[in-house]
């Protein structure tokens, strides 16, 4: 975040770069950056004669080069961006040459999305000498719900744990699809409002009580009635309730619990920094703790890979999904 709002500070005071290039994978900071370019470089007036977008898979690196070569019309400097420069991959490589003597008179943007370039290329280190490499690095799981918070605090919006909790494990790391689930919800909702999740089970159509983050809630506190109850649900609506999804959180979870077991210092501050977690969740890693013991806990973990694996179809004889949660439950429980 200080990375990027350094980049966007220096192009809003025209300290601009001849060349940028946004790469990594998550895409959303590259579309922010690029898109801050795109609107507020040049004026309106000069952008018809001296703007212009790129699309990897419709040009070429000569072709690129050559717009990038080309004066201003009546502007004192031009924009080219090209978006989806990984489908150039292969020859990307050829721009170090331009690189090394870009046109002053030319910002030149690169969108190279998902993946980077190796560093070790001349190209990379062309780029990074003459201009601006940003690479943007994909969120950890624990990292998303601070930076939905930073997100929503911006806008003037607070939100409760358990909801940026459910739509992290709803939506996974991916900051553009979350940020466009979050835009929704403040169309609908005032300025100053705290998200709750009743909010975003009415507003996006996450269940508040039937979701993995319930779910394993129940298992933590060895509440199998509840427990039973979520399976069942998952089981009729498999679609949106992927198990292989269920099993990766369940065994990020009890792998937390085998870290916790192992650990000297297990005040809440100290507990909350080991396992990466929100201290609002300690409680339920603690309680978890006292209710599975340090050896059925790593049997479950061994458990937990042996339902990876069938519920990918391996060994599990079109058993459904349903059944193979269940079987899970109990074997986790008993």
């Amino acid at each position: 975040m200080d990375e990027v709002k350094k980049i966007v500070t220096d192009i809003r005071n025209k300290n601009l770069a001849p060349i940028y290039l946004l790469m990594g994978e998550e895409a959303y900071y590259i579309d922010k950056i690029s898109d801050f370019i795109q609107d507020n470089v040049l004026a309106e007036e000069e952008k018809g004669f001296n703007q212009m977008v790129l699309y990897g898979r419709d040009v070429t690196i000569e072709d690129i080069v050559g717009n990038a070569k080309r004066f201003p019309m009546m502007a004192d400097r031009q924009v080219v961006i090209v978006k989806e420069a990984q489908d150039l991959s292969r020859t990307i490589d050829k721009l170090a040459d331009y690189a090394k003597n870009p046109q002053p008179s030319t910002v030149l943007v690169i969108c190279y999305k998902y993946k980077s370039i190796d560093k070790r290329k001349a190209v990379y280190k062309t780029i990074k000498k003459a201009g601006v490499v940003f690479e943007s690095k994909r969120l950890y799981d624990n990292q998303v719900p601070d930076w939905i918070r930073r997100t929503l605090s911006t806008k003037g919006y607070k939100i409760a744990p358990k909801a940026s909790q459910m739509l992290v494990e709803f939506l996974g790391t991916d900051l553009s699809k979350i940020n466009n689930e979050l835009e929704k919800l403040q169309i609908v909702l005032p300025q100053g409002t705290e998200i709750s999740p009743l909010h975003i089970e009415e507003n996006i159509g996450i269940s508040k009580d039937y979701n993995n983050f319930e779910l394993r809630k129940a298992i933590g506190s060895r509440n199998g009635a509840k427990a039973f109850k979520i399976v069942n649900y998952f089981g009729d609506n498999p679609k949106d309730n992927p198990m292989v999804v269920t099993v990766s959180l369940l065994f990020n979870f009890f792998s937390q619990l085998l870290q916790l077991h192992g650990m000297n210092d297990k005040s809440p501050r100290s507990v909350a920094s080991a396992l990466r977690v929100n201290p609002y969740f300690v409680n339920e890693y603690l309680d978890a703790a006292r209710n599975f013991p340090m050896r059925k806990v790593s049997g479950i973990i061994a458990v937990l890979r042996e339902f990876d694996v069938r519920s990918k179809g391996v060994n599990s004889n079109a058993v459904p999904q349903k059944d193979l949660l269940k079987e899970l439950l109990v074997r986790i429980l008993n």
